[in-house]
């Protein structure tokens, strides 16, 4: 399978991965959760070249994770904003989080963990079936290809 093949494919992983998998977008995406939305702040944290970080606000622009929107005119200058589509990445980005607290511990230094606006406790996320509200693991789903709509 090529990468440029991946938004075509059945696999609903490997389409998500052909708008989100590259090694920059999901930090683009963290700055806009964390609030940060124009260009040069973003380029300032990120450390990413200007070249790489507008192909990626283009990339998902065009995928429908951002919005641009003009905040001065003179000169033209933009702000990015999640879409609907884009905060709803907001569960995977929790996710890998955990995940990477676990799985990649930073060593001698600090980590970023989330925890309650409201008691300031450390969370622990997970997911369960809205339908039932059992918790979903490997072993509760199976995979089945279902036709377009």
């Amino acid at each position: 399978m090529k990468w440029n093949d991946l938004g075509t494919d059945p696999c609903p992983v490997a389409r998500g991965l052909s708008v989100i998998g590259d090694r920059w977008t999901m930090l683009v995406v963290r700055e806009c959760f964390f609030g940060i939305r124009r260009f040069d702040k973003m380029q300032e944290r990120l450390g990413i070249t200007r070249h790489i970080l507008a192909d990626r606000l283009r990339t998902l622009e065009a995928a429908g994770v951002l919005r641009r929107e003009a905040y001065q005119e003179r000169p033209l200058r933009y702000e990015y904003r999640l879409t609907d589509r884009g905060k709803a990445l907001y569960p995977v980005f929790v996710s890998l989080i955990d995940w990477a607290n676990d799985a990649v511990p930073v060593k001698g230094g600090s980590s970023v963990t989330l925890v309650s606006r409201d008691t300031g406790a450390p969370i622990k996320p997970a997911m369960i079936d809205t339908n039932t509200g059992a918790p979903i693991t490997p072993r509760s789903v199976i995979a089945q290809r279902r036709e377009s709509t």
